[in-house]
């Protein structure tokens, strides 16, 4: 992390709020910066979450592949995380992730299927939210 907690958190804070938003590409943005200063262990846990907002972001602009690819990546990283990291709730995220990878892999279309037909369908399915694990007493 940075030299300053206080600033990470606030940006982590914003990052997990743009996700939530399903602003991807500002939760990118946001959560990069902290990434690149960031030392292990948790710089791989920002690059799972960029990942998944980056496939999510994929799918938001029709890239298939690109949202398999990278949902994939996400949480193959986040996996070390589990069950919750930074107050985050990670077995959540990757489950909720998981659905989403499952349920566009399961999508499938004929050659000829309108390009329309092929979003809506994608369109339909559950985003992934984060969420924070409550303070144990």
């Amino acid at each position: 992390m940075s030299l300053d907690p206080a600033s990470d958190l606030s940006q982590l804070l914003q990052g997990v709020a743009q996700f939530n938003e399903q602003e991807y590409y500002a939760c990118h943005d946001t959560l990069e910066a902290l990434w690149i200063e960031a030392t292990e262990p948790h710089k791989k846990f920002y690059q799972g979450i960029l990942q998944v907002a980056v496939g999510c972001y994929h799918l938001g602009n029709g890239n298939r592949r690109g949202a398999l690819i990278l949902l994939g990546e996400g949480i193959n990283k986040l996996q070390r995380y589990e069950p919750d990291y930074l107050g985050i709730d990670v077995e959540q995220l990757i489950g909720e992730s998981a659905e989403l990878l499952n349920g566009l892999q399961a999508l499938t279309f004929p050659e000829d299927c309108p390009e329309n037909v092929k979003v809506s369908a994608q369109e339909d399915l559950p985003l992934p939210q984060i969420t924070f694990v409550s303070p144990q007493n």
